[in-house]
């Protein structure tokens, strides 16, 4: 991404029009960090389409918006008992996405390849073809993110040392690529390091400012 932003300039009308699907259950800061990642994936994947994968990264949570707010947090954590609403954000999904698809036509994309992936993409646990496993990929990532391991822990009131040892557990384990399973493993084992900082140095991560030289 060494122009800067995060998403492709084909792509950013669709992320206009999806933010407004998006503004639950911080899916919408969930799906810039998923669609970086996919990025960084398709580096590591080039037989993967990124006409088909960038977009379905994008547009994969828009569903959620239909379900009541009330209900999200139980159809997922480690004991989920609305499994059904997991399968119901899908297809609303699918509905949304195609329309906002239609509604665009962005240049190369295969509008029915993107809904393909979006459809199952968290109820199917194998991969459909490689442009599914690397949005599957991609969206699980996030949860080893320094980012997605602090949403969840906030959404649960859970130590970080919780959300590691889920991953750990159900996770990773479940990443479908390799250089997908090399970043959930990657991105856990460093947050997990942080938290022994102090059990090493005295004190906890110091974070300190590096002010600019002046030329």
């Amino acid at each position: 991404m060494t122009d800067k932003s995060v998403f492709l300039p084909r792509d950013l009308p669709l992320w206009e029009e999806a933010k407004g699907f998006l503004d639950v259950r911080n899916n919408d800061e969930h799906t810039v960090v998923a669609y970086a990642l996919a990025r960084a994936l398709l580096v590591e994947i080039p037989q993967a389409d990124e006409s088909v994968v960038l977009p379905a990264i994008l547009l994969h949570d828009v569903g959620w918006k239909r379900i009541p707010e009330e209900l999200l947090l139980l159809a997922i954590g480690r004991k989920p008992t609305r499994l059904d609403l997991v399968r119901d954000h899908e297809i609303h999904g699918v509905e949304i996405a195609r329309e906002i698809l239609e509604r665009h036509r962005p240049q190369g994309v295969d509008i029915e390849a993107v809904l393909e992936v979006i459809d199952g993409h968290d109820t199917v646990t194998k991969a459909k073809n490689i442009n599914d496993a690397v949005v599957k990929d991609a969206d699980k990532g996030w949860r080893t993110t320094p980012h997605g391991m602090r949403t969840i822990a906030g959404w649960y009131d859970v130590p970080l040392s919780e959300v590691i040892l889920m991953l750990q557990e159900r996770s990773n384990p479940l990443m479908l690529t390799v250089p997908g399973r090399a970043l959930a493993e990657a991105n856990t084992a460093a947050v997990e390091a942080e938290l022994m900082i102090e059990n090493y140095l005295g004190h906890g991560p110091q974070f300190k400012e590096v002010k600019p030289r002046r030329r």
